[in-house]
């Protein structure tokens, strides 16, 4: 792989290439693949040599009628060898099948979680740049069409290899001609068919790239079904979706045109290679040069291949589709991650909480500059508010200490330790995050609060709740702390939301906590409730507290004042205050205690 392709160390090597990339999952079962590959080579000869075995009875006959000799003596080793046939195919087939059972799902599975593993290794860009349910739509596709495509290989492909080339070994023993007749009928066909079937391949990844963008529309329309509602959007989504739609069917009709062109050819082919060898196999017959058994064998044959190549056609085509879906999902799933852990990072170890901001230059990609040299410290158990009109720098501010972004110069270190030196999860195991909107998973409300520490007893969890408040709640549903919360937690009200929250940064118990203004979806009296157990919370940790609402930090130890990148001013809110300039602006003109956007004009 490329050296400026970076991918996270413990993430799964995936490759770019749709071939490659499915290989590497096939190898993983290449055993019982091996298995598969052998009972199907014999199931492909049992079932060719059925028209063999039919001209040896139709020989055995034939000499009985002249001789006069008993049909079933004439004929008893041509119809053990029949019967035999057929038992080997039923023996082979199940056996094949029943290594497919063994390794299918297995194998699907594994391709999904690699899939996913990968994918989490991507950053907080990558995932905002992307609809969540279009992700989960190209996972599931994928992994089918890795399984699909391979099974396409071993049932179809490689059992008329095994056929063609055991028709042609007896044919040559019948008729010479014929057997050349077919060998290049069978080169020319399939050589042809999977050139044409090959540009069917970029069709495909069109349309699977349409199809998993119209499902991201629709959860995204599912996901926002309140918004459509409460604005009366019903009609307005559907049009919406209906373009996308529209958009979907002009490349599957696209796809489609060119899948029965292929096919037309491919028909077409068929008959005439099945009128052709029929004709010529009488025309030999006639001549004396080829007995009625042979001539049965050779149409028998010549029936049987021709309808294994006319399925070719279909086989070709959904292979070229499967490796169209695999080529989509490749695309998007296997990029390079753009945060990685170094190769020698090292656990962070806090033991103070103290932040330091060195030198700080950061530019998002779209090249919106946020900071430039930008130095600051945040000292051990301090509490700090930031403050400033939207788009200041607050959100990054935090980010980069999550290193969900990484700066272009400087360095950011906790208790002395560059953030870049050590391992991503040691990092935000040490910070617990409570956000403006927090995101909780469709599980029970127990899971959801012992996520802040997967060990907690369920003791530890109920007083986590009772700490953030959220216990008489849980109480009040239905199946109380087994309830589910619904998808991001829609049964709950935002408040409820937010004490879920809380309790579970509670159960975290790490030394750094970071608050996106976490009680502004409370009442005033929940509020009270809930900012004593933050209180509690925030004792002997380093806190940065996001605020849109300043009462809310008036009471910390510091306040950094963001404006354009830039903090332009520092100290608390009392020395802020008597200092009479950007802050106090921005205290005075607060609307019901929340700042405006931007500044007024």
């Amino acid at each position: 792989m490329d050296s400026t392709f970076i991918i996270a160390e413990d993430a799964p090597p995936l490759s770019r290439s749709p071939w490659r990339f499915a290989l590497y999952f096939y190898l993983k079962a290449r055993n019982t693949l091996l298995v598969i590959f052998i009972f199907e080579a014999l199931q492909a000869t049992c079932t060719i040599l059925l028209p063999y075995a039919v001209k040896e009875i139709i020989d055995a006959v034939t000499l009985a009628n002249e001789t006069g000799m008993d049909i079933f003596v004439a004929s008893r080793d041509a119809l053990i060898l029949f019967a035999a046939l057929n038992l080997g195919i039923v023996l082979f087939s199940r056996a094949s099948g029943a290594a497919l059972v063994l390794t299918g799902p297995f194998l699907r599975a594994e391709i999904r979680k690699s899939l996913f593993s990968y994918l989490q290794h991507h950053s907080h860009r990558y995932f905002v740049s992307h609809f969540a349910g279009s992700l989960a739509s190209r996972i599931a596709e994928v992994s089918m069409s890795c399984m699909h495509a391979l099974w396409t290989l071993t049932f179809d492909f490689y059992p008329l290899i095994i056929k063609s080339l055991v028709a042609l070994v007896v044919l040559f023993g019948a008729s010479g001609d014929l057997a050349l007749v077919l060998c290049l009928w069978l080169g020319i066909y399939i050589y042809v068919s999977y050139l044409l079937a090959k540009r069917c391949r970029i069709y495909a990844q069109d349309f699977a790239e349409a199809r998993s963008l119209v499902t991201g529309k629709v959860v995204d329309s599912v996901t926002n079904v309140m918004n459509a509602k409460m604005f009366a959007r019903r009609q307005y989504e559907e049009d919406y979706l209906t373009d996308y739609l529209n958009h979907e069917v002009n490349h599957a009709l696209r796809t489609y045109w060119y899948m029965e062109k292929l096919r037309w050819f491919q028909f077409t082919a068929a008959m005439v290679l099945m009128v052709g060898m029929v004709g010529y196999a009488l025309k030999i017959w006639s001549e004396g040069n080829m007995t009625v058994g042979e001539f049965s064998m050779v149409a028998g044959l010549a029936i049987m291949l021709i309808e294994a190549a006319r399925g070719l056609s279909r086989s070709f085509l959904e292979f070229f589709e499967y490796l169209g879906n695999i080529s989509d999902g490749v695309a998007v799933f296997v990029q390079p991650h753009e945060i990685v852990d170094k190769p020698e990072a090292k656990r962070l170890a806090v033991e103070r909480g103290e932040i330091a901001f060195n030198d700080v230059t950061f530019i998002y990609k779209e090249g919106l500059q946020v900071f430039e040299h930008l130095d600051v410290r945040i000292e051990s158990k301090q509490q700090v508010g930031l403050v400033g009109f939207s788009g200041s720098g607050k959100s990054t501010f935090v980010n980069l200490v999550l290193r969900l972004f990484e700066p272009q110069s400087g360095t950011i270190e906790i208790d002395g330790q560059n953030i870049l030196d050590v391992t991503q999860d040691s990092l935000r195991e040490s910070v617990s995050m409570i956000p403006q909107d927090p995101q909780l998973f469709h599980r029970s409300l127990m899971e959801n609060i012992r996520y802040g520490r997967l060990d907690a007893s369920d003791d530890e969890v109920i007083e986590a709740a009772k700490k953030a408040h959220a216990h008489e709640f849980i109480l009040q549903t239905e199946m109380q702390y087994d309830s589910l919360v619904g998808e991001r937690g829609v049964k709950l009200s935002g408040g409820q939301r937010q004490r879920v929250a809380i309790a579970r940064a509670i159960l975290k118990n790490a030394p750094i906590l970071i608050l996106d203004e976490a009680t502004s979806a409370l009442d005033s009296v929940t509020e009270k409730k809930i900012q004593l157990g933050l209180d509690n919370l925030m004792k002997g940790r380093t806190v940065v507290v996001v605020a849109h609402r300043l009462s809310t930090i008036s009471h910390m130890d510091r306040i950094l004042v963001f404006d354009q990148g830039r903090i332009i001013e520092d100290g608390s809110h009392q020395q802020l205050l008597i200092r009479d300039g950007h802050y106090a602006r921005l205290w005075n003109m607060q609307a019901g205690g929340f700042l405006p956007e931007q500044e007024p004009g």
